[in-house]
């Protein structure tokens, strides 16, 4: 995933960006199989992006065409969607069954993200099978939900160019402070990042800026 991370840069091929966040998250999470971005246009249309593979596509634009399902949902209504059963889950009785029939989708899960300026989108991820996302997965693919939310916040402002390569040399630095003093691996480093942001509910860049600011602080 720091891989991923390192890759918000200027000048960002967003399109590109996206589709090594949908690869990796599926590449990373056990029970995911498919994933996609999906977004809000202007106009209010909804639009894939980057999806993994056909099945993706397909399910998107059926949500789209129907007007339900856990995409549309994240997209307009829930931060989190999470469906353990596609089938017989009774909030999208058109969708589920024509989702479980025609492309083998046994469960789904779907994030919301806001990426400024008025930029709204859902981050879909699906299951062949059904009830196989725990809460590790869902814990594991939100991270991959937010890089997809910085991508695309990033990619339409030019004013955050020196903050997103600050934010990035920053994590950059930490990472390397980390795997130094631990020893350890880049991915696991940048793990031991994200679980401490998390356990302190302290922004990421935050976490790696006060690593990096500790250290220039011992070598006075």
């Amino acid at each position: 995933m720091h891989q991923v991370a390192l890759s918000l840069r200027f000048p960002m091929d967003v399109e590109q960006t996206l589709q090594g966040i949908t690869e990796a998250v599926v590449a990373a999470t056990p029970a995911i199989d498919h994933a996609s971005v999906s977004l809000t246009a202007k106009d209010g249309k909804i639009t894939t992006l980057a999806p993994t593979d056909d099945i993706a596509v397909r399910a998107d634009e059926l949500q789209y065409e129907l007007g339900e399902g856990p995409c549309l949902a994240a997209v307009l209504e829930e931060p989190v969607v999470q469906v353990d059963d596609i089938r017989t889950d009774l909030r999208w009785p058109v969708y589920g069954p024509r989702a479980a029939r025609d492309f083998g989708i046994g469960s789904q899960l779907a994030f919301q993200f806001r990426a400024e300026p008025h930029v709204r989108g859902g981050f879909n991820l699906y299951s062949d099978q059904p009830h196989s996302i725990s809460i590790e997965d869902r814990q594991l693919a939100m991270l991959f939900a937010n890089l997809a939310a910085a991508a695309l916040g990033w990619s339409r402002q030019d004013d955050t160019l020196h903050r997103a390569l600050e934010t990035r040399n920053g994590i950059g630095q930490a990472i390397g402070i980390v795997m130094e003093r631990y020893q350890l691996d880049p991915d696991r480093a940048f793990a031991f990042l994200v679980r401490t942001s998390q356990a302190g509910n302290i922004k990421l860049h935050r976490v790696a800026a006060g690593i990096v600011a500790d250290v220039a602080a011992k070598a006075r």
